[in-house]
């Protein structure tokens, strides 16, 4: 498994767990629960959730899923709410998150979008809590540029170890500037829908006949493609959701695959980044 090192030294898996929506049907606990362990088992021991995915239920889940796992094996992520962003309410949500899942910190906290609360005061307070020890890092998600400008100039801001956005082969806006910008702060990105589970933003991405061809080439599926492509564009985390077994060893086997120059070329004209800044791709 690939690996990323982060700006305080941290060494992350490029390929990490993504948990939106599961936890949700109790019918289908027990695949998602194998689906996970299946992942850390084969090296992606990153797992990213959130209190907001479910109302806790996902955070449930992986508590229950890295029962199994040695804590200190396991890099966990989860994110506070902007309601949750301020000096009065965050760590009262931290504790809440650490409860669901079963353990004393979490490896990086992300504040999830920007809210109401003045950044100064939401950085303030992750970094209390970093100090304290309940997190051992902090992060954020859906920021752009003007977002992670603003972060850097607060006390602290320098402190901030990736910025979690949605990023596949279809949705390459952050390539204008935001990307650039956060590898000169050494902001870590974690791409969120790298397969493109992001509705319309799929934009015909599986059926593609650049995709198609190059999966066949490969003798891998379109999906695998994606998240071959995503991990490609090094250093990226790559966190994809599934609570399928069968998706889970896909999704670990299309992190060893390596695309040639030729194969990202054709990836790269059939998708071309933005020539402009366009809006941060949200979903």
């Amino acid at each position: 498994m690939r690996n990323i090192t982060l700006a305080n030294g941290d060494t992350v898996s490029a390929l990490g767990l993504g948990t939106w929506f599961l936890g949700d049907d109790r019918a289908c606990r027990q695949e998602e629960i194998a689906a996970l362990r299946c992942g850390i088992e084969g090296g992606a021991r990153l797992i990213d959730t959130a209190e907001m995915y479910g109302s806790g239920r996902s955070e449930e889940l992986v508590g229950e899923a890295i029962t199994p796992f040695p804590r200190e094996s396991l890099y966990l992520i989860t994110k506070v709410l902007p309601s949750n962003a301020s000096r009065r309410r965050m760590e009262g949500a931290l504790d809440a998150s650490l409860a669901r899942l079963g353990t004393e910190y979490v490896d990086m906290y992300l504040y999830h979008w920007r809210g109401g609360t003045p950044l100064a005061e939401t950085v303030a307070e992750l970094e209390r809590l970093r100090e304290n020890g309940k997190i051992r890092s902090w992060g954020v998600s859906n920021f752009d540029v003007e977002d992670m400008e603003e972060l850097a100039a607060l006390p602290g801001g320098a402190n901030c170890q990736a910025n979690e956005v949605l990023y596949h082969l279809g949705s390459r806006g952050i390539e204008v500037e935001l990307r650039g910008l956060m590898e000169r702060l050494g902001v870590a990105l974690i791409a969120y829908c790298p397969l493109a589970q992001a509705g319309t933003l799929r934009n015909g991405l599986v059926t593609n006949p650049v995709v198609t061809e190059v999966a066949r080439d490969l003798g891998v599926s379109p999906f695998q493609v994606l998240l071959a492509w995503v991990l490609a564009q090094s250093p990226t985390i790559a966190i994809p959701r599934t609570g399928k077994l069968a998706h889970m060893r896909e999704n670990l086997e299309a992190a060893r695959i390596e695309l040639s120059v030729e194969q990202l070329a054709r990836l790269d004209g059939a998708f071309p980044a933005p020539h402009r800044r366009v809006p941060l791709d949200v979903e």
